[in-house]
């Protein structure tokens, strides 16, 4: 293997770790990296969904002291991530894509104002808290909504951490830090399946995936350090402004 591409993978993994531990994207960048190594699109966005998952524990482990009494929730939206990613993970092997792909633009940039909005939202239509005993209507709503943003994940995957994100603050879940932890573990849920089934598809290039592998190990556990230091008004701005980055890539994508 030689050596700039090598060096490039692995930067491209560590900022992309970095960044899907803080809010999600990460995808964005080390997908292009692997189209312009000359993969092929869907092996690309399998090798990356390899690569990326190990960053996911790396975000994890940072943000372990913010998932204290969150048991419950890993355990009911860490099952339904686990079906919604099996199904996406399927719909990528066995069906085309340029209609979904046409979509995921739009769904980032609903999913970035979602985020930039929920307090007021939440406020306005009293959707409760997860600290304040959560109704069978809240975990119902939750459960959905999590099932999609899993299915997606499972399949692409770009920006799901902001729609995750979204969704957990529409529900309540005002502690940015505990969000993500939390969001990582789904991700990690999520893409687990993912990962064994683009292995068994043989979709994944092994070589490429661990290299960026360690990349975005590393990255995910700076990631998350560097979210808990710099404060919580910070992380939410710096993910808006990844979503909007994204959102502005993937129609300039689409559209070259």
């Amino acid at each position: 293997m030689r050596l700039v591409p090598s060096l490039v993978m692995l930067c491209a993994a560590f900022a992309a770790g970095a960044i899907n531990s803080i809010a999600g994207g990460g995808t964005l960048l080390t997908f292009p990296v692997l189209i312009w190594l000359g993969l092929d699109p869907k092996v690309a966005n399998a090798t990356s969904t390899v690569a990326l998952w190990p960053g996911l524990f790396g975000g994890l482990f940072g943000y372990r002291k913010e998932l204290e009494n969150s048991s419950t929730i890993l355990f009911r939206l860490g099952a339904t991530s686990l079906i919604g990613g099996a199904v996406g993970a399927w719909l990528l092997i066995w069906t085309p894509s340029p209609v979904f792909a046409s979509l995921v633009p739009f769904l980032i940039l609903f999913a970035t104002i979602l985020f930039m909005c929920h307090g007021e939202i939440n406020k306005r239509l009293r959707l409760g808290s997860l600290e304040q005993n959560p109704t069978g209507l809240w975990w119902t709503g939750a459960i959905v909504f999590q099932f999609f943003s899993a299915m997606y994940g499972g399949y692409f995957g770009a920006g799901n951490g902001i729609l995750m994100l979204a969704a957990m603050g529409l529900l309540g879940l005002n502690d940015l830090h505990r969000a993500n932890g939390i969001k990582n573990f789904l991700g990690i849920c999520i893409n687990c399946i993912a990962v064994f089934s683009f292995a068994l598809a043989g979709l994944v290039v092994w070589e490429d995936a661990l290299l960026m592998a360690c990349g975005a190990l590393v990255g995910g556990y700076f990631g998350a350090k560097m979210a808990v230091r710099i404060g919580q008004k910070w992380v939410r701005r710096g993910i808006v402004l990844i979503g909007f980055i994204i959102f502005v890539m993937m129609i300039w994508r689409l559209r070259s």
